[in-house]
């Protein structure tokens, strides 16, 4: 990890922006979906910890935006573009979107991970935002870096080590 910069962290259910000399960093996605947006002019990166594919399945009383691939996705865009981001320029990246277990005969509701990361496919389409790399699927957890100065995201994980989009 990049250790000489700040480190902007985006909790599980979160989402947050970071800007030079930062990296944007999220731990522990299993099923969740970690969703960049990044402006390489304004050198500008926001994250979004995705955990479910829409917010119609919302039981909490206050609605928390982040959670939500339908929320969270336009939310964060209009966070990037409230700090000068174009939306012509942002492009996005995304990874995590695992079947962490194994499940006979459950059918699509207990395919969060692929659904998850459908989800984010879909709302990146509406948005008009393209999806320049992902690394999605599996059966293993992720701890995703993106960094605002290259726009270049880590994905480490114990199973498959370390890879860079």
């Amino acid at each position: 990890m990049i250790e000489d910069k700040s480190v902007v962290k985006v909790g599980m259910a979160d989402l947050n922006i970071a800007h030079l000399p930062g990296v944007i960093r999220t731990t522990g996605l299993g099923s969740c979906v970690g969703l960049t947006m990044y402006d390489p002019h304004l050198k500008l990166a926001g994250m979004a910890h995705v955990m479910l594919p829409t917010s119609e399945i919302a039981r909490e009383g206050t609605l928390n935006k982040a959670k939500y691939a339908d929320t969270a996705l336009p939310e964060l865009l209009q966070r990037m573009i409230q700090l000068g981001a174009s939306r012509s320029r942002i492009v996005s990246k995304m990874a995590g979107g695992s079947q962490m277990f194994a499940f006979s005969g459950a059918g699509d509701t207990m395919r969060i991970g692929p659904r998850n990361a459908d989800s984010c496919r879909e709302w990146l389409e509406k948005l008009g935002i393209p999806l320049l790399a992902e690394d999605t699927g599996g059966n293993y957890g992720r701890t995703i870096e993106m960094d605002c100065e290259t726009g270049l995201l880590t994905i480490r994980s114990v199973q498959m080590g370390v890879k860079e989009l």
